[in-house]
């Protein structure tokens, strides 16, 4: 396989990736599997949903060092220090988001135990979230673009990745205004989507 091919694949599996991820956080599909299944699927839906994500995650962020490559840039000493300083604060921003969110809710155990399918019983507007409206989804995109070492094929990955996030982060926008309606709306008004401190960030 040709360096030229490797990144086409690479890219192509984070679509498929993507659009099956999509579509079983959809409401539809939550509402399909609950007709089949009977109403109890709620409370394991997320859990399981997680896993799934999870577990099929792997294989497209293995693929790239499995497929032939090119490197394209190494940031050199001392910014590749900072780089890396970058991502892990990073890192720190997405547990904090993570704790923030509501642990138990975001992996699904909650709703397992309490049988509660809702994964959020109030807006969270404090924190991270005054800032912006998916804090998580920001500290996952400055982690990948703090990439101190840049190839063909992390370029595909990253690239589809951040067009996903983009597009997720617009799906899940929707389900927040079913849920939460005009608080949500007016939540939207006065904070950034992505990029804190910009107005005019991604809305």
């Amino acid at each position: 396989m040709s360096v030229f091919f490797a990144p086409l694949i690479v890219l192509f599996l984070v679509v498929v990736y993507s659009v099956v991820h999509s579509l079983l956080a959809s409401n539809k599909i939550k509402h399909l599997v609950r007709n089949l299944f009977g109403s109890y699927t709620g409370r394991w839906y997320r859990l399981a949903y997680n896993i799934f994500a999870f577990i099929s995650l792997l294989p497209v962020l293995a693929l790239p060092a499995l497929l032939p490559d090119k490197s394209l840039y190494v940031i050199p000493p001392p910014w590749m220090y900072l780089m890396s300083l970058g991502q892990v604060l990073a890192v720190g921003l997405l547990i904090i988001g993570f704790l923030q969110t509501g642990m138990w809710s975001f992996l699904g155990i909650r709703q397992l135990i309490t049988g509660d399918e809702q994964a959020q019983t109030c807006l969270e507007v404090r924190g991270l979230y005054h800032y912006v409206r998916h804090p998580l989804y920001t500290a996952g995109l400055l982690f990948i673009w703090m990439t101190p070492v840049m190839t063909i094929n992390l370029l595909a990955l990253y690239l589809g990745l951040t067009v996903y996030i983009i597009i997720g982060a617009y799906l899940e926008e929707g389900r927040l205004v079913q849920e939460f309606g005009t608080a949500y709306e007016d939540y939207k008004k006065g904070t950034p989507m992505l990029v804190p401190f910009v107005k005019g960030s991604i809305r």
